[in-house]
């Protein structure tokens, strides 16, 4: 059985913190990477907010920048609270530990239920919605066998493997990952197995807003969430081109362990998972493959750097330089439609790192910056 009871550090958020945070995530353009480098650059998300409208226009936004209103995150919160969920921060305690480590991770996050669950190592395990009667076995007897190990099951509450994962592990813990609001679970025939999760030893997941309706774009970034939270991901079961591969995809790049049942090259079901065993995932048979590639993985020493943070206290907030408008376009010229490092990008300009993040963050809030999974930067409909 895992030592579960690791240290858990972080910085507890004031409620009025969280509500600036929740309007900082919610305006126009600002993502999570782009909300990272505005604490950073700022301090205080209330400094953040009051600087928004112009960094848009200095980036060239060709329309009226929508800064979240006070009176939207009030709503929110108010849902929250009416629907007993609540709202983590990234810097926070109770954030799940594995997904504060990847680049561009959220920084509020939606909860619902058991937060133990979140405090735990996880395992994801993810496959087809049509899943066979063996495929759902093995995945069940998988979400059991480390749950009773210690782990946490992570999975997206969708039709086959995802659900056969939850119900096999939902005295043990498990995390259900939303596309939608908390409140818009997906698909319908799962809301009597996520209300069980929820008021159990399991928790429920979203970055979305609170009556967000999933679309088909949202569910990749709920992928994303899914190998974000996990120590390593379990695919049972993936046609190609299914989500389940996105998973694994992100999960690799996260530098997670990638776990693939192999299956019958007759079936499509299994054409992905046995497409991953060429790519070099881990060949899983029993519950015993995945359990000790993790246990290196699971140790409470590991170091887990927050990616975003504010304290407690109230202090003046920093008042950055504004960048030279000769410095803004050179740093505009050096970028282009072809995906760039920003480190390459400071060296190649010769600028302060202060002035090209700067420089980044106003063109995405003017919706001129494309950001990539791996990190790197493109202008966007640049030819």
């Amino acid at each position: 059985m895992l030592d579960v009871s690791a240290r858990r550090t972080g910085v507890a958020l004031t409620d009025q913190q969280k509500m600036s945070w929740l309007r900082l995530i919610r305006s126009d353009n600002v993502g999570p990477v782009t909300f990272r480098d505005l604490i950073n650059h700022f301090g205080t998300a209330d400094a953040a907010l009051d600087a928004l409208p112009e960094l848009s226009r200095r980036g060239a936004g060709a329309r009226t920048f929508r800064v979240a209103t006070t009176a939207e995150a009030e709503r929110e919160f108010e849902i929250a609270h009416r629907l007993g969920a609540t709202f983590i921060a990234i810097g926070e305690p109770n954030y799940p530990f594995a997904l504060r480590q990847i680049d561009g991770a959220p920084p509020l996050l939606a909860v619902k239920g058991n937060l133990d669950a979140a405090r735990r190592p996880s395992l994801g395990i993810v496959g087809s919605r049509n899943a066979s009667v063996s495929g759902a076995k093995f995945a069940g007897m998988m979400a059991r066998d480390a749950g009773q190990a210690g782990y946490t099951i992570t999975s997206g509450l969708a039709r086959g493997i995802d659900t056969a994962a939850h119900r096999a592990s939902l005295a043990s813990g498990t995390i259900a990952v939303l596309a939608g609001g908390i409140d818009r679970p997906y698909p319908p025939e799962n809301i009597g197995l996520l209300d069980d999760i929820m008021a159990g030893e399991g928790l429920a997941v979203s970055e979305m807003p609170f009556g967000w309706e999933p679309r088909a774009r949202d569910f990749p970034r709920r992928n994303r969430l899914i190998a974000g939270i996990s120590l390593g991901v379990a695919v049972v079961e993936a046609a190609n081109r299914s989500g389940s591969l996105i998973t694994a995809r992100y999960a690799a790049d996260f530098g997670r362990l990638v776990f693939a049942v192999p299956g019958s090259p007759l079936d499509p079901r299994c054409h992905g998972t046995n497409d991953l065993l060429k790519q070099g995932a881990i060949v899983t048979t029993t519950s015993h493959d995945v359990l000790d590639a993790l246990a290196p993985l699971s140790q409470p020493t590991l170091p887990f750097p927050t990616g975003a943070s504010e304290p407690a206290q109230e202090f003046p907030s920093r008042q950055p330089q504004p960048l030279a408008d000769r410095d803004r376009v050179t740093i505009t010229d050096a970028l282009g439609p072809t995906p760039v490092d920003i480190d390459d990008v400071i060296r190649h300009t010769g600028l302060p790192a202060a002035e090209v993040y700067l420089a980044l963050i106003e063109l995405d809030l003017a919706g001129r910056l494309n950001r990539h999974v791996s990190g790197l930067v493109s202008l966007e409909g640049e030819q």
